[in-house]
């Protein structure tokens, strides 16, 4: 795939292009919808499918408070639009200067002078240029002249009214239910970050665990205990993953993500690894003592090998 994060980056004899415009936080089946219709006119016509996204949220810009947080990195964005086949992705910092271009200056630096746009494929409630100024009637008026037609995408919604959105699959993680997030992904909820030292807890229980550094990339779900996968160099291991901060020990930081991995012991120290969210297993208590907590641990350990299909070692 061809990315570039400016438009001084796209070379001149770039496209013809087909082109749909979006955040594309997660993209979730609804996006991936979008880009089949987009690679599949592209196909027919000998054009390039081209994805145009932001490196953040607009509301990061236009109002702070209230931005929600992002279900990707722009890294795990870039790397999901690679794997639906977009042939080009033009990811444009959404900054003052952007927010500030007319509707006519939107279509005729971008799409147009940049991008060759012969399609353009957007949702029904596509709002774009300076305060959402322009709309798909404004973009349709402006492509009569400049030889790109305009096509209106349905919503995906799966199995009932609501459209497959990242705001839904957002309250799915923030609930724990990461078994309904990965069916409006398409795939598993993703944290990918580096192993860091912990308080070695895990291991003196006879659970070691890999920690992820707090500030890791994709959307931690809801404190709790979940059955997971753990990526390791493309190498994929079972395991059982704690979220929160452990209310049995004081002093923990919150949002942690800890991972034990069943039946093998690696030194993933410094390492950077990706956890897979499968299912919910119970959320986070306190216990009384030690011996309870482990108890429970081991509890949560035979749960998980039954949701991963994972049997005990002979």
């Amino acid at each position: 795939m061809q990315f570039w994060d400016t438009l001084a980056d796209v070379p001149a004899d770039f496209g013809p292009s087909a082109v749909t415009i979006g955040k594309f936080d997660g993209v979730h089946v609804g996006h991936r919808a979008v880009i089949d219709l987009l690679e599949e006119v592209a196909v027919a016509e000998g054009l390039t499918a081209t994805v145009v996204t932001f490196d953040r949220h607009p509301l990061a810009v236009l109002q702070p408070d209230r931005v929600p947080t992002a279900l990707v990195s722009n890294r795990q964005k870039r790397e999901l639009l690679d794997q639906a086949g977009v042939a080009a992705t033009l990811m444009l910092t959404f900054d003052d200067e952007l927010r500030t271009l007319s509707p006519t200056d939107f279509v005729d630096r971008i799409l147009v002078g940049a991008l060759h746009a012969r399609v353009v494929f957007v949702g029904d409630d596509f709002r774009f240029g300076v305060r959402g100024s322009g709309t798909v009637a404004t973009l349709r008026e402006l492509s009569a002249s400049r030889g790109f037609r305009v096509v209106s995408i349905d919503d995906v919604r799966p199995g009932g009214d609501r459209r497959a959105s990242s705001t839904w699959i957002r309250e799915l993680l923030g609930s724990g239910r990461v078994r309904e997030a990965a069916a409006l992904l398409g795939r598993e909820s993703a944290v990918r970050g580096v192993v860091v030292h912990g308080e070695q807890r895990g291991r003196e229980l006879g659970f070691p665990t890999a920690n992820l550094a707090p500030h890791s990339e994709g959307f931690v779900p809801a404190d709790g205990v979940y059955a997971a996968r753990v990526l390791v160099d493309d190498v994929v291991y079972p395991a059982a993953v704690s979220v929160g901060n452990n209310p049995t020990f004081d002093g923990v930081p919150a949002k942690q993500v800890e991972a034990h991995l069943l039946d093998v012991t690696l030194d993933l120290y410094g390492r950077e690894v990706t956890v897979l969210f499968v299912d919910w297993v119970r959320g986070n208590v306190r216990f009384e003592g030690l011996e309870a907590l482990i108890e429970h641990i081991a509890a949560d350990v035979r749960r998980t090998r039954e949701i991963l299909g994972v049997p005990a070692p002979r």
